[in-house]
C-alpha cells in the first residue's frame, strides 16, 4: 500500500507505481487532506449512564452452609 500526502504544481499528477503493482486492479483514491475529517467525522461518544439497583443490606449475615447446600 502506498500513501502519500503532496501539493500538485498543476491539474496533472504523475504516479510512479513499484513493479509489484504493475498489472494489478489498483483503487486510486485522490481527495483533500482534510475533506476525511469533514465528511465522515466520528460522532461524540454518547454519555452513558447506569442506574444500579439499591439494596439494604445492612441485616443481612451470609450464610456459607446454606450457599454451598445441594438442594
Amino acid at each position: 500500500m502506498i500513501r502519500t500526502i503532496c501539493v500538485p504544481e498543476s491539474n496533472r499528477f504523475l504516479f510512479i507505481l513499484p513493479d509489484e503493482y504493475v498489472g494489478k486492479r489498483l483503487e486510486i483514491t485522490i481527495m483533500q487532506e482534510n475533506e476525511i475529517a469533514v465528511n465522515y467525522a466520528v460522532p461524540e461518544a454518547k454519555r452513558v449512564k447506569f442506574n444500579a439497583v439499591s439494596l439494604d443490606t445492612r441485616n443481612f449475615k451470609f450464610d456459607r452452609e446454606e450457599a454451598n447446600a445441594k438442594h
